[in-house]
């Protein structure tokens, strides 16, 4: 690498670790180094940059489809509507090995495929669950952990709010991407799924027999509790894959879709509606905020030559593509240890996706790898933020949680492996689609 390069990236990298360490938030962080790489290494104006990056970045129209997921989700977390799952899958898996453990990993399949976040897809099914396995006497560590791990299923099953930053910042189609996580994510929640059978014929006292039972005729007519789940992702998903709305509209017919099953259920008023309009405009404003640093940033090292520089350095190691894949896996890992799964997409795109292209990976299938690599930082200590959202739901301490959680953790990196192997589980259904 050119020793002028290597000292920009000293640089670069020096003042983004020197923000952090301060408790800058990250955004203003990647526009601070961002702003002064330009002027120290760069010839071009810093603030005409700043402007015109940040006006490209939101002038987007496929953006509009974040806030209108967010403000989805917040309407859902209040509705219900998870009350209704649990009561729905109780007939159905009380009597299977593992028992309503098991519920843990459906039931957050089902909520990530209407909420489109890690965070609130394991706080609301979380609420539900753990309560009714403490007084049932299942064992706490497998609760908690299989917990910890479904609730990252939030980021991988569509509609999901990262694979929308992703998108945009990587310029792929929302769509694609949404489809893409579809049988990753359903095969995350598979592996799940067997590894705590497998624990439940084992040792079945992980989970007690229910006392009650139920007859097939009451099973069947459960069923009728997940039909507002069902009826949102049709809405949701269903438009988007029938070429009936875009993603953008597809979240305005389920912010639709979910207001209508709160006030039905008389779980939503205008006042608890303004709580949510004003948590959906934080979270918004914090994601777009972090983008707009980013891509910021991005374009200051494109103008450096950064991305470029580091790429071919990576290519002249001639790593093979697996081994390449294993070193990201690592770096990503321990980033997800100090930052938060929004930051790391958007700090290590710029450099990362050019190195993957340019060794034969597809950019949908490296957006699926890393959004596995974001859902191991949502359990990894001391910033995994469902570790944090179980902690509030419990009398844990983060380090015990995180202990519950590595086997799922571990579990991830086996889904990873699988899909790196065999690429086409993430890419036949975008193909598809593209007919």
């Amino acid at each position: 690498m050119d020793g002028t390069v290597l000292t920009m990236c000293l640089v670069v990298f020096g003042l983004l670790a020197l923000t952090l360490s301060l408790g800058i938030h990250i955004g203003l962080s990647l526009f601070i180094v961002g702003f002064c790489g330009m002027a120290l290494f760069s010839p071009l104006p810093p603030g005409g940059n700043l402007a015109s990056s940040v006006w490209s970045t939101v002038n987007k129209w496929e953006l509009v489809a974040l806030p209108l997921f967010i403000l989805m989700g917040e309407i859902l977390f209040h509705s219900g509507i998870s009350e209704k799952l649990f009561k729905g899958l109780v007939p159905w898996l009380y009597r299977l090995p593992g028992g309503l453990l098991l519920m843990n990993i459906v039931a957050c399949t089902f909520f990530a495929a209407v909420s489109g976040s890690s965070a609130a897809t394991t706080a609301t099914v979380g609420r539900i669950t753990l309560a009714e396995f403490d007084k049932l006497g299942y064992d706490e560590s497998l609760a908690i952990g299989s917990l910890a791990g479904a609730g990252t299923l939030g980021f991988l099953i569509p509609p999901s709010l990262i694979m929308i930053v992703y998108a945009i910042l990587a310029e792929v189609s929302i769509g694609k991407m949404f489809i893409a996580g579809i049988l990753p994510g359903f095969l995350l929640a598979s592996i799940y799924i067997i590894y705590i059978i497998y624990r439940g014929l084992r040792d079945p006292s992980i989970a007690p027999r229910m006392q009650e039972s139920y007859s097939w005729a009451e099973r069947f007519t459960a069923l009728k509790d997940l039909l507002p789940v069902i009826i949102l992702i049709l809405m949701v998903l269903g438009s988007i894959y029938a070429g009936l709305a875009t993603p953008t509209e597809a979240a305005a017919l389920g912010v639709l879709g979910a207001a209508a099953f709160a006030f039905i259920n008389r779980r939503l008023n205008l006042s608890g509606l303004f709580t949510c309009l004003l948590a959906a405009v934080k979270t918004t404003s914090m994601i777009c905020l972090i983008v707009m640093g980013a891509s910021y940033l991005s374009r200051v090292m494109g103008f450096l030559g950064i991305p470029a520089a580091l790429t071919q350095a990576i290519v002249d190691l001639e790593l093979s593509p697996y081994v390449l894949m294993l070193v990201l896996g690592l770096v990503y890992i321990v980033l997800g240890c100090i930052l938060d799964g929004f930051s790391i997409v958007v700090m290590t795109l710029p450099i990362a996706l050019p190195m993957a292209v340019a060794s034969g990976f597809d950019p949908i299938w490296f957006g699926v790898y890393l959004i596995l690599m974001v859902e191991l930082s949502q359990i990894t200590p001391p910033v995994g933020f469902n570790l944090f959202v179980i902690q509030g739901l419990t009398d844990k301490s983060i380090g015990e949680i995180a202990i519950y959680a590595l086997p799922f953790f571990f579990l991830m990196v086996l889904t990873t492996v699988i899909i790196t192997v065999f690429p086409e589980i993430v890419l036949y259904l975008p193909r598809l689609m593209s007919g």
